[in-house]
């Protein structure tokens, strides 16, 4: 019985991610602010945004490295790039953020929270102090920066895009308040998403649950605790981009994070078991 339900499962994610009804030419001048642009997913993200002819102001805390990805991105094509650096551990950043942008650009089509932040050096993973500085990163300076720009995407029907992760889903072992902070995000975003419809604010609000992928540092910051495979970093923002682009509620990349997600509340003895396929308890313990 569960191996026809996790079939049919199977099939209907499938139906739902095989209609696709992107424009590429739909993002062609869009205004986008981006967060967490100098690396990563983010990094990606500005290239395919620029690729596409957006208006771009990018933003992250390494300054260094985002003068390099605007170098890219105008190289790329894109016919407006800004940057701003800013540490969102700041409370006062996502204001100056936000606002930089809006002097830019003169206005926001997308708004692309991307940053992320580990606990820094020296702080006890699980402290309090720790937990405070990850929820300050990780998920107050996102509501921060979506309370400044709602107006602006208000005015143009604009959209919301959150890149998160499987752990704001489901939770599991030694990533607690990194974990604490992704759940937030959800809870506070499927919250609004519900104010901005119940209030006729034409503003979507999309969700992104991404996965490992395959930048060198990331694969190397896991190595011999996860043994989830990675993946293609610009696939995955690829991924993103669409989703956002086409107003969808969701975007889970690889889409088998929807089916572990729908298995959270279903069947919970399987999904903890597919979770401890993809975690070397072991060498977790030992981190």
């Amino acid at each position: 019985m569960k191996v026809l339900l996790l079939t049919g499962l199977g099939a209907l994610l499938f139906a739902y991610y095989w209609d696709d009804s992107f424009d590429p030419a739909s993002l062609q001048g869009a205004r986008v602010l981006l967060t967490g642009a100098s690396a990563g997913v983010g990094e990606e993200l500005a290239y395919h945004y620029a690729r596409l002819g957006s208006h771009l102001v990018l933003t992250a805390h390494a300054e260094a490295l985002l003068q390099k990805v605007v170098g890219n991105c105008r190289k790329l094509g894109a016919p407006k790039v800004f940057y701003i650096a800013a540490d969102m551990a700041s409370p006062e950043a996502p204001e100056h953020v936000v606002q930089f942008a809006l002097d830019k650009l003169g206005g926001l089509d997308y708004l692309v929270l991307n940053h992320i932040g580990g606990a820094p050096a020296g702080m006890r993973v699980r402290s309090a102090q720790a937990t405070h500085w990850l929820m300050q990163v990780n998920f107050l300076s996102y509501v921060q920066l979506t309370s400044l720009a709602l107006p602006s995407l208000t005015d143009s029907k604009g959209s919301l895009v959150v890149v998160s992760t499987l752990l704001g889903h489901v939770p599991t072992s030694f990533s607690t308040p990194y974990s604490a902070a992704k759940f937030a995000l959800d809870g506070f975003f499927g919250s609004l998403r519900r104010e901005l419809d119940v209030q006729d604010v034409n503003v979507a609000i999309t969700m992104c649950v991404l996965g490992l992928w395959d930048r060198a540092s990331t694969v190397e910051g896991v190595r011999g605790v996860a043994r989830a495979k990675a993946s293609p970093g610009p696939k995955a923002a690829l991924a993103v981009i669409r989703g956002g682009a086409t107003r969808a509620a969701c975007v889970f990349y690889p889409w088998r994070f929807h089916l572990l997600c729908l298995l959270r509340g279903w069947l919970p003895h399987p999904r903890a078991w597919f979770i401890r396929q993809d975690l070397n308890i072991s060498a977790a313990v030992a981190v």
